[in-house]
């Protein structure tokens, strides 16, 4: 999945999104097959390599075109953790998109199962019991190794306590393929001078 001149047009779409909603012409989106067909991605906007928004889909529900589209605008201007992105941010905010795999339901007897099953760095995680659903990149691994760490600060993300477990919590599991805007710094570059 990785495919260099996918994530070229993914991280031009959503970083095009986001200046345009500041009235800057956007960066030109060479075109690439897999834009008109559903995906689901995560944007990830980082300033000074901090967090600065993370939007995304679990699942691929319309045109990846779009989903990248509506996941940047929401990481600038709607992750309820952040202030919604302003002008002067902008050359220091960075673009990073993921594309993730479709997610598959991991059967665990208990929590013990499930950290034993754990690949850290490959997996993406999605917690979920009743209305409550939280999920982790696989980027989190960096900053949470530790897979009792990792799916303790899940759960606290689900709005459940680190040490709870239930019979019916339910596990899924996708993989990523990611670009980061700096990958294509060159390109974007260009296409600049030539707007």
């Amino acid at each position: 999945m990785d495919d260099r001149d996918l994530g070229a047009a993914l991280i031009a779409t959503a970083r095009g999104a986001i200046d345009a909603a500041f009235g800057r012409p956007e960066a030109r989106v060479r075109p690439h097959a897999a834009l008109d067909r559903p995906g689901a991605t995560f944007v990830t906007l980082k300033q000074d390599g901090e967090l600065r928004g993370c939007i995304g889909s679990l699942e691929a529900h319309r045109l990846l075109a779009i989903d990248v589209r509506r996941n940047a605008l929401a990481a600038a201007f709607s992750d309820p953790r952040f202030a919604p992105l302003v002008a002067p941010e902008l050359a220091v905010t960075t673009v990073e998109v993921s594309l993730l795999s479709p997610a598959s339901r991991v059967e665990v007897a208990d929590e013990e199962d499930l950290l034993a099953r754990l690949e850290p760095g490959v997996d993406g995680i999605v917690l979920e019991l009743g209305r409550r659903r939280a999920t982790f990149l696989p980027q989190v691994w960096e900053s949470l190794p530790d897979p009792r760490d990792f799916i303790g600060a899940l759960k606290r993300k689900a709005g459940m306590p680190a040490n709870f477990w239930s019979a019916e919590m339910r596990v899924s599991r996708y993989t990523v393929a990611k670009w980061q805007q700096a990958e294509f710094a060159t390109e974007l570059a260009a296409d600049e001078a030539k707007r």
